[in-house]
């Protein structure tokens, strides 16, 4: 508490000093070191409280956003490929569900080995950088697949595809949350899961038209354009401030916010709080586990935890083994999720800084539970034999409304929450630890989801379904609104829930 105290003291003081010295040092030298323009003080003052909160919306913060998140539509490209090239990669080289399973689910193995280094690179390189470090992996990997000639050299590129995805999983959520207004922040950081969406919507959709290399060549593409609009990017401001960059901090700054906003007062925000961060320790793994980093540390844990084992990857990967098993037509089914999983993502990126986190949160939860006991008793129904007309029906409404309500909450909001919650001084052994956790579980329900298909899909659906349930409880109790404070603000809050 008496920490706490005395950074908001401490911000106060900053704050006043800036204000004190508008009117006695109107030289340009002194403007441009506290990072002011060249305005009357009336002038300042205004825009100082207009802009108070960090409110500002630029041409600047959306393209990098969108530039940011056209990696998630790698990623989601990725995902996607599974799905709509299993027919055609089975036949053309007679792979066993064995060997399948395999090529799926090496895409989260891949992912995991990138988590673990994720946290160290993204602070080694900087955010910016190691985006361009995740498409060396994708491209290569994209590459491997188009030209495998045995499972082997699939596996192969699948892994290289998978780490790029699983390093790109953490750095993506972290720039934004950094550099987008706190009033939007969670609806940008959204835009993650919504370009994810888009891409496993285009693969769903032309995976039934394509063969599967040409499929492979089409991933290929955006990777090779995202690397290209990389470089029109700035770097995060708060890494910057962190390596003691200030100049180059303020210049990112200034460059987000516009040149016409006084950004001296984030700036300073930004800075006493890497200084008070860095007062409580460093960014060791040893470190994360002390009894002030307990909260947060559960709360993303246990969000990864339970989004993987929902069973969302394993649905997303294989829906059109579940329709086959349905008895629905995969190309039919694949392409109506397709078309709304779109539409519906972008519902949740506009209502995530409306109805708040812990809302849509708890709502995709019960939808997602609602889903996979719909797909329990229909698999319950075929294998007894009883009324087998309702099985396709229940088939295509159970998997639509899973993947359709995860890609509405439960898959983009623990991410958002992860980039929040964690201070910037474990930022690094937290995100790393929250992100293998993500992976490392991902990775166990996509081997194992064709396997328990075939042994009892009844009674795996019904498993997802009380993880679910247990989520709406977890999320109730434990996880705290986050929407419309700044990262500063929450990790007041945090603290003093510790306290």
């Amino acid at each position: 508490m008496e920490r706490q105290k005395s950074m908001e003291k401490g911000l106060l003081k900053k704050s006043l000093s800036i204000r004190e010295r508008e009117p006695k040092f109107p030289n340009e030298d002194v403007f441009l070191e506290t990072g002011l323009s060249r305005k009357s003080t009336r002038e300042v003052t205004k825009n100082t409280q207009d802009n108070d909160g960090e409110c500002r919306v630029t041409a600047s913060v959306f393209l990098s956003t969108f530039v940011a998140v056209s990696g998630s539509f790698c990623s989601g490209c990725g995902a996607g490929f599974s799905s709509g090239a299993q027919s055609g990669i089975t036949k053309d080289l007679s792979l066993s569900v064995a060997e399948y399973s395999m090529f799926g689910s090496i895409l989260t193995f891949g992912g995991l080995i990138g988590a673990i280094f994720s946290g160290k690179v993204a602070d080694v390189l900087g955010r910016k950088r190691m985006m361009l470090f995740c498409e060396a992996f994708c491209v290569t990997g994209w590459l491997v697949i188009a030209l495998a000639k045995d499972a082997l050299w699939l596996d192969c590129g699948r892994l290289l595809l998978g780490i790029g995805v699983g390093l790109f999983s953490y750095v993506i959520p972290v720039y934004i949350a950094e550099i987008a207004p706190k009033h939007v922040r969670g609806s940008f950081v959204f835009a993650n899961q919504l370009m994810q969406n888009c891409g496993i919507a285009l693969f769903f959709i032309i995976g039934n038209l394509v063969p599967w290399r040409l499929l492979a060549i089409v991933g290929f593409v955006p990777c090779v354009l995202h690397v290209f609009c990389l470089f029109f990017i700035p770097e995060s401001p708060r890494w910057l401030a962190k390596k003691g960059r200030d100049e180059d901090c303020r210049s990112a700054l200034q460059r987000l916010r516009g040149p016409d906003v006084d950004i001296s007062c984030e700036a300073n925000t930004i800075r006493d709080t890497l200084e008070m961060s860095e007062i409580d320790g460093g960014s060791r793994m040893a470190e994360l586990f002390q009894r002030r980093y307990a909260y947060p540390l559960l709360i993303g844990v246990g969000l990864m935890f339970l989004q993987q084992l929902s069973g969302s990857s394993g649905v997303t990967y294989y829906a059109s083994s579940l329709f086959q098993k349905g008895g629905f037509p995969s190309a039919i089914g694949t392409s109506v999720i397709a078309t709304i999983m779109v539409p519906k993502a972008m519902l949740g990126t506009i209502i995530v800084d409306k109805l708040g986190r812990r809302t849509l949160l708890m709502t995709s939860c019960a939808a997602m539970g609602l889903s996979a006991l719909l797909l329990s008793v229909s698999y319950g129904l075929q294998s007894f034999g009883i009324l087998p007309y309702l099985t396709p029906i229940f088939t295509c409404i159970g998997v639509l409304g899973h993947i359709v309500t995860f890609a509405m909450g439960m898959g983009g909001l623990p991410w958002i929450i992860m980039a929040e919650i964690f201070p910037m001084n474990v930022k690094v052994s937290a995100g790393t630890l929250v992100t293998v956790t993500n992976w490392f579980f991902g990775w166990i329900v996509t081997y194992t989801f064709n396997f328990m298909l075939e042994w009892n899909a009844s009674g795996m659906f019904f498993i997802f379904s009380m993880v679910s349930a247990f989520s709406i409880v977890f999320v109730y109790f434990l996880v705290p609104e986050t929407k419309g404070r700044s990262l500063e603000e929450i990790q007041a809050l945090l603290s003093k829930h510790v306290q």
